[in-house]
């Protein structure tokens, strides 16, 4: 068996904690986040996603603790068994940044044809509105694609904050939030576009955030395998001639040679 370069077992405990780090605050959120939703209406929906997580997580901890075992003990079926393992992680990780990158170019008409069916808006359930309306007041927006998709009923949530940042325009006349006599201003962006970006930007940071977890894992695999290959390298040893002579016992014996006089 051949002896493991320390460097190279330090990158590699170092790459290893690192991601036993990762896995450690994923199922801290996943169990923060099943618990703050467990009485949510949309949980049911989420669970899937739950149980994931879960055991993304649960196994990820579980391959570095194989993995560290196996660089301390100098164990080939701990280290072969870890990078098998994160090599199906990757995999898994790839195909789902392939999947973040197809994302943008159907996200708009997913969501138009998604929205458009809720037209009018007047005459959406209560949970839409709601949901809505809060989008309404957090991205500073009124309606899909204007404040008209509202008919003449427009929610207090498209009123214009004086902090607005988005341009503003007067409600109508004939609307719910027309008063006599004053001026009522209302956003001009509509939501349809805010949403699409803001979704957009979401996507962006979870593909970038995917990104440095295929290069984490690919380091990994990486210094396993050089460690499992310097494992395998066989230590050459001086070769040892015997004589026959030597193992007869033929030995001269040396003395000291007589002292002789000096005349």
């Amino acid at each position: 068996m051949g002896k493991v370069s320390v460097w190279l077992k330090r990158s590699y405990i170092g790459v290893i904690s690192v991601i036993a780090g990762i896995g450690i605050l994923m199922l801290g959120f996943t169990l923060f986040s099943h618990g703050y939703m467990l009485h949510e209406e949309e949980l049911e929906g989420l669970v899937s996603g739950f149980h994931f997580a879960y055991g993304f997580s649960s196994i990820t901890l579980l391959l570095t603790i194989i993995g560290g075992f196996g660089v301390w003990k100098e164990k080939k079926w701990a280290l072969i068994l870890f990078t098998v393992g994160m090599i199906l992680c990757t995999l898994y990780l790839i195909v789902n940044e392939i999947g973040l990158l197809l994302i943008p170019s159907q996200l708009e008409v997913s969501l138009e044809n998604h929205y458009i069916s809720m037209m009018p808006l007047s005459k959406a359930n209560e949970t839409e509105i709601a949901h809505l309306n809060n989008t309404q007041s957090e991205l500073q927006c009124c309606g899909l694609l204007s404040y008209k998709d509202w008919d003449y009923e427009i929610p207090k949530s498209c009123l214009c904050s004086e902090k607005s940042t988005n341009p503003c325009v007067a409600a109508p006349r004939n609307s719910s939030l027309f008063i006599e006599d004053q001026i009522v201003m209302i956003y001009a962006k509509p939501c349809l576009s805010a949403f699409s970006t803001q979704i957009l930007k979401t996507i962006h940071a979870v593909s970038g955030i995917l990104v440095g977890f295929i290069l984490l894992w690919v380091w990994s695999v990486a210094s396993c395998i050089a460690i499992l290959c310097q494992l395998n390298k066989k230590v050459e040893t001086p070769k040892v001639v015997y004589s026959s002579e030597a193992k007869a016992g033929n030995y001269t014996s040396l003395t000291e040679a007589p002292d002789t006089e000096i005349t």
